[in-house]
């Protein structure tokens, strides 16, 4: 039996929502065809070259998904019975953990955990009756992740090929309190579009994410490197050549990182550590220099791009006189980095108008459950 991604190359990607533009732009230049920002994510075509690219390479995308089937699911019977008739084993065997997640809206089914349950059932009944064993269900770490989506009354059952969350790209070992998604530092990065050119500097790095994203785009590291494997590995027309050829001109195409070209600073020797551990998984993440270090001690930065995501209340636990801890920061950036460029993420935007300055744009990035704003600055 042909299934729909194969039948019409066609798959859908998850993205946050304030990244959608940015990620369709993303997916066209990793060689999509056709690409769709839609009610909850991107529609795209792509060939298994571009497929497994994208998955390897790509800075944005929560994770793509292959539609295997879609039909009419005005209840949870059908919703079983049709999912049975799947052929699982095309897919996985007994002796595979999977696990299920599921979105119902706008329908007559209206329970997203009960729907992905019932899909859970077919699957394991399927193999019941052929082999006379169930596959176990895993949430922790599965060998296959699917996807229920039902709206409108309309049900499309997905394989991951991405094999869990994008954003995990594995480079973070430590972490400080309420670390920033590698997506979302990644998609500042990008709004900098910072070429190498000048240096930069995170002057409240936390545990380095920011480094480590910007890291990974200057030398063109793939997001996906530390990846084990992926699920377009267990589709059954999956093409092992193409994966090593697509790998292999990924990671061939790495290069070096200069000295000095980036640093970072933080107060807190906790999260010094935990960014210098990061950095230290990455190529060349031993270039990145971090010191501890109060930023209104640091020294002039003429020329530099300043990126940064600065405590607030819900990273912070509370207040605690950040009114004038961003007043500070401002003048920070007034006196210490004329000629410079700065972007600041703020994770609760009341704070930008404590900082003092004048900003040359404000971008929204809803993700990671927050709705900040991006702000340029720029350093006359």
């Amino acid at each position: 039996m042909a299934y729909q991604y194969q039948k019409d190359k066609q798959y859908f990607a998850q993205v946050a929502e304030g990244l959608k533009d940015a990620g369709a732009r993303e997916l066209a230049e990793l060689g999509a065809e056709n690409v769709r920002p839609e009610f909850s994510g991107i529609r795209f075509k792509a060939g298994k070259a571009s497929l497994y690219r994208i998955n390897y390479m790509t800075r944005l995308l929560s994770r793509c998904l292959a539609p295997l089937v879609s039909y009419d699911c005005p209840d949870t019977d059908t919703l079983y019975r049709r999912a049975k008739q799947i052929k699982w084993k095309d897919f996985f065997d007994r002796d595979n953990t999977f696990a299920v997640s599921g979105n119902v809206s706008d329908s007559l089914i209206s329970h997203s955990k009960y729907a992905a349950l019932r899909l859970k059932d077919a699957i394991a009944d399927y193999f019941k009756e052929k082999t006379g064993q169930r596959p176990d269900v895993s949430t922790r770490n599965p060998d296959i992740l699917l996807n229920l989506h039902i709206r409108n009354d309309k049900a499309v059952i997905s394989l991951d090929t991405s094999g869990g969350a994008l954003h995990r790209r594995g480079y973070r070992e430590e972490t400080v309190s309420a670390p920033m998604q590698e997506t979302v530092a990644a998609a500042i990065i990008q709004f900098t579009e910072w070429d190498g050119s000048v240096p930069l500097f995170d002057p409240l790095c936390g545990s380095g994410t920011l480094l480590c994203e910007a890291l990974m785009r200057y030398s063109h590291v793939p997001a996906g490197i530390f990846r084990q494997r992926f699920g377009f590995e267990s589709l059954p027309d999956f093409d092992s050549a193409t994966w090593r050829q697509v790998k292999k001109a990924a990671d061939e195409a790495i290069r070096e990182l200069p000295k000095k070209l980036l640093a970072g600073s933080d107060v807190s020797i906790e999260a010094v550590r935990a960014a210098r551990t990061n950095l230290m998984g990455l190529h060349y993440g031993s270039r990145v220099t971090i010191e501890r270090v109060d930023f209104q001690k640091l020294p002039v930065f003429k020329k530099h791009i300043i990126v940064t995501n600065p405590p607030y209340g819900i990273r912070m636990g509370g207040d605690r006189n950040l009114d004038l801890f961003y007043k500070n920061f401002g003048d920070f950036l007034k006196q210490k980095c004329k000629g410079s460029t700065a972007f600041i993420y703020f994770g609760d935007r009341k704070y930008i108008k404590k900082i003092g300055l004048k900003a040359s744009w404000k971008k929204p990035i809803r993700a990671g459950g927050l709705d900040g704003r991006l702000v340029k600055y720029e350093m006359y």
